[in-house]
Formats: C-alpha cells, sequence, structure tokens
C-alpha cells in the first residue's frame, strides 16, 4: 500500500461518519442561545475550535462554545454574567479559573463554554480568548485542507506531542491548523520537519520578512518552534512547545515516512508488558502518584514537576537511567516508569574540589568534608553513599519537601 492509500486509508477510521457529535452541538447552541435571549443579553453562542472548523476526529469528545458579547460589555464581567445565566439550564455547571473564568458542562459531549467579546480584530481583544473565534474564522478559509489537519491531529495525538497543557508542552490545535496550512499538508510538514532546526520560523504570511526573530520580544522566543499567529503577529502561538515534544515530533515524523503504517496513528495506552520488554535485563522501578484537587492544568503541572524532580535525581545521584515516562489519564493516579542499571553503584565516590592555589574555597571545602587529600591539584573528598539501589534510594526520595505539593500520595508499585 502507498503512502496516499494509507493516508486515505486512515482518514476513512479517524473522520465522523455520522453528524452525531454537531447535532449536539447544535442543540446546546440552541439552549444556550434560548436563555440568552429571555436574560435580554446582547450575546450569541457559537461553535469553536475543532468542530467549528470541522477537523475534528471520531473520537473527540470535547466541544468549544464561545459566547460572543457584544462591545457594550467590554467594561463588565461577561463570565459572571454568562455563569448567571447558564445556571439557570444547567445546574451542574463547573466554573474553570483562567485569565476569564469560563465553564464546563459534561452532558454527551465535554462542552467548554467560553465568554468572549465580539471584535472584528485582533488589536480590540481584551482577553486573549476574544482572538479565538478569529483562530477559527481563519482556519475555515482553508476548507481543503481540513482531512489534511485531521491526519495532523491524530498523528501527534498518538504520538504524544498533542496538546498546549503546562504538562504536556506540545502542539496546540492551533498550532497544528498553521503549520499544516503553511506546509500545505501533512505529507508535506512532515518532510519539512526534517530540516528544523531550533528556532525554526513559521510565518503564513510573510509579516516579518524573514527577521521575526529580530522584532518579535524574546520573552516569545524561549520555543525552539516559532509560529507566527496569522491572526496576532507579535504572538508566537507555539510558546508553549518544548523541546522535548520539538524534537519528538520531528523523530515520529521521521519514523512514519521511513516505514509509513496506521500504527502511527494508534495511541499507545499504558502497558506493563510492553515496559517489561523494555526493561528486559535491566531495572524496571514503576511509581502510582494520587493527583492533587484542582484545575486539570494545575494538576497535571505538579504531577509533571514530581516526575521529573525523581528523574533528575537519581541521574544526578549517579545511576544510569536508560528511560524514563509517565502516564496519566486524568481519572485515575498518574503512573511514573524509570529503566535503570541492575549493578548497584558503588559504596563510594571521589567528589572533586576546586585547585589547591584557590586557597578559600580550599578551606571551605575541607570544613565541609572531614577527611580530604590533594589528586591532580585539585582537593578531594572520598564520599560514601547512603543508597547504592535505585530502588532504595527513589523510596528515600518520596519523603523530599519538594513532593509534597505535588501529589495527595506516591509509592512505588513495581521493582
Amino acid at each position: 500500500m502507498n503512502v496516499k492509500a494509507l493516508l486515505t486509508d486512515v482518514l476513512r477510521e479517524i473522520k465522523p461518519k455520522d453528524k452525531h457529535i454537531e447535532r449536539e452541538a447544535a442543540t446546546m447552541l440552541r439552549r444556550i442561545n434560548e436563555q440568552l435571549k429571555k436574560d435580554k443579553l446582547k450575546a450569541k453562542a457559537m461553535s469553536g475550535g475543532s468542530i467549528a472548523k470541522n477537523t475534528y476526529l471520531v473520537y473527540d469528545h470535547d466541544c468549544d462554545i464561545f459566547v460572543q458579547f457584544d462591545q457594550k460589555y467590554c467594561d463588565e464581567d461577561i463570565a459572571a454574567l454568562l455563569g448567571s445565566s447558564l445556571r439557570k439550564i444547567f445546574p451542574s455547571l463547573i466554573t474553570l479559573h483562567g485569565s476569564r473564568d469560563y465553564y464546563q458542562l459534561r452532558n454527551k459531549l465535554n462542552f467548554e463554554i467560553v465568554p468572549v467579546l465580539a471584535i472584528k480584530k485582533a488589536q480590540d481583544a481584551i482577553n486573549i480568548t476574544d482572538c479565538s473565534p478569529l483562530h477559527v474564522a481563519w482556519v475555515k478559509k482553508f476548507p481543503k485542507l481540513a482531512d489534511e489537519i485531521r491526519l495532523t491531529r491524530a498523528f501527534c495525538k498518538a504520538n504524544g506531542v498533542y496538546g498546549a497543557e503546562s504538562y504536556i508542552q506540545g502542539f496546540s490545535g492551533h498550532v497544528i491548523d498553521v503549520i499544516t496550512i503553511y506546509y500545505g499538508g501533512f505529507l508535506h510538514l512532515l518532510k519539512a520537519a526534517q530540516k528544523w532546526k531550533e528556532k525554526t520560523v513559521v510565518d503564513y504570511y510573510n509579516i516579518h520578512k524573514g527577521k521575526a526573530l529580530r522584532y518579535l520580544n524574546k520573552s516569545k522566543l524561549v520555543s525552539p518552534l516559532v509560529v507566527i499567529d496569522p491572526i496576532e503577529p507579535l504572538r508566537n502561538a507555539a510558546a508553549s512547545v518544548s523541546q522535548e515534544k520539538f524534537y519528538l515530533f520531528i523523530q515520529k515524523a521521521k519514523e512514519f515516512l521511513k516505514h509509513p503504517s496506521k500504527e502511527h496513528f494508534i495511541k499507545r495506552e499504558f502497558s506493563l508488558d510492553l515496559l517489561e520488554q523494555k526493561a528486559k535485563g535491566k531495572k524496571l522501578i514503576l511509581l502510582k502518584a494520587m493527583p492533587t484537587e484542582g484545575k486539570e492544568d494545575v494538576v497535571g503541572a505538579k504531577l509533571l514537576k514530581a516526575f521529573t524532580f525523581i528523574r533528575d535525581e537519581a541521574k544526578q545521584y549517579g545511576f544510569t537511567l536508560h528511560e524514563a515516562g509517565w502516564y496519566w489519564d486524568k481519572e485515575h493516579e498518574a503512573v511514573y516508569d524509570y529503566i535503570l542499571d541492575k549493578v548497584p553503584l558503588a559504596p563510594s565516590f571521589v567528589r572533586q574540589g576546586p585547585p589547591v592555589s584557590m586557597t578559600t574555597y580550599v578551606e571551605n571545602f575541607r570544613k565541609m568534608h572531614k577527611e580530604t587529600f590533594v589528586e591532580k591539584g585539585r582537593i578531594c573528598a572520598t564520599i560514601k553513599r547512603d543508597h547504592v539501589l535505585p530502588e532504595n534510594f527513589i523510596k528515600s526520595l518520596l519523603v523530599h519537601p519538594y513532593l509534597k505539593d505535588k501529589a495527595k500520595k506516591i509509592v512505588i508499585t513495581t521493582i
């Protein structure tokens, strides 16, 4: 099967065959708009996100709804106005806090209902979310690329690089839209990614004439990929993309182009069997972390920090870490996995201090260590390790003060 035939086959599986999601969204829009009218609010609910752009996937269960308020409300708390109206028809409405409060409703779909001001250009936005309908309108200018965006979304979801949340640091839906459109399709994007270097710039309208890195505020250039927002040209839409996810995307693109298959579009769920196969001949340590209460992004960021802390501390202590990863389905405990050498560390190691010519620093080093010696012109000390096995070291870390607020509880489940 050639690549084009393969992608056609993939599309048959990921593209919705009926319109039930759109029907559910339309019903929700009607109910919200009826209530807004009853409350005499000059506002209108509209579909947002991938449903509005016709790029949603068969397994998508999240639906964004923007409620656009007339400019006459620019000095009012439109989030409070919307919440008051929605609760009259949805008593189980959940309030989520952000730069402006928004709402969540779990029905047959998971709805996020976002209050925005009706604007015609990005410069008129009071809040970043006000620009969201403009993003939708921009993508809808390229209907022939809708299925290409679907392929990119499915590929990124399957390979763990989808999502701008702080605990994922990957490609947002908006960034996926822009880069797929910029390169003219899914395959073109993957091929182009092979040439990406850090600080690659994607500027659809060439607004910055190849000089975006000079013109943009340095605070917006921390990410390895710079995607000029076609609606807000002074914004790097890819600011949340980490180095890890940037290079992972490039790696997965390379793997697909070398060996195209449907496997690249299938998300791997947590599998103990697979981890045990990977860890054959090595030591696999699994931990379970019980999430704290709170907003998903904040809770996820704490879980990521705990995972990273344990990983980095183990490496710094001297253990050889072959692989580490974590999995969280947002409903249960997070699982951390670390694959390390089975061979214990030596019971002690030599810590090098400053050159003997640096007398002040040498004196401080001697105060810290009872027994010292000179080797190759440096003051040194032999340090006895408290732990030589990684499982014992990681157990000792679980009571570290840094982890106290990152999870309710973290326990080792498999060694």
